[in-house]
């Protein structure tokens, strides 16, 4: 079984909806376990400016598919939620983007996947929640409470919980 990081955000539609069924999607097409899931928060756009703050979460979870099997899941699942990659503005608005962060300490470098996550010490928007649930894990050899301290979060609020 593998430990891994998925980073949510969207901007389109309920969000916060969305993720909720986003997360039992992949629990249920994975057979993974839910380990953790962060609060949600909302943040700036990143990339084109001209659009709606974004809702933005992490989850961790067990899962027995290999990296690539899931990433095809994740894809599968935000296509399910109404993204259309080969049609989208990047960086632009969309209903649901799934991000693999980081797979058990497997470090690949591939056209379609690149782990951990080549972006992610780069973004708030990902550590913020990251480090709600995973502060002391280690990622290509920097912990993520660490790499949170070095990125402004101005901007990002937590969002209050729905239950």
């Amino acid at each position: 079984m593998a430990d891994v990081l998925i980073a949510l955000g969207g901007n389109v539609g309920d969000v916060r909806a969305t993720f909720k069924k986003a997360i039992s999607n992949i629990c249920g097409m994975t057979q993974a376990a839910l380990l953790a899931r962060s609060s949600d928060y909302t943040t700036p756009p990143w990339g084109e400016g001209q659009q709606a703050p974004f809702t933005n979460a992490c989850i961790e979870i067990e899962t027995s598919l290999d990296p690539h099997a899931l990433l095809f899941t994740l894809h599968k699942i935000e296509k399910k939620f109404g993204r259309d990659r080969a049609h989208e503005t990047r960086w632009g608005p969309r209903t649901l983007d799934l991000d693999l962060i980081a797979y058990d300490d497997v470090r690949l470098d591939k056209p379609e996947l690149t782990l951990p996550h080549p972006r992610a010490f780069e973004r708030a928007f990902v550590l913020v929640p990251l480090a709600e649930i995973a502060p002391d894990r280690i990622i290509a050899g920097r912990r993520v409470a660490d790499a949170l301290a070095l990125l402004s979060t101005e901007g990002i609020q937590r969002l209050p919980d729905l239950d």
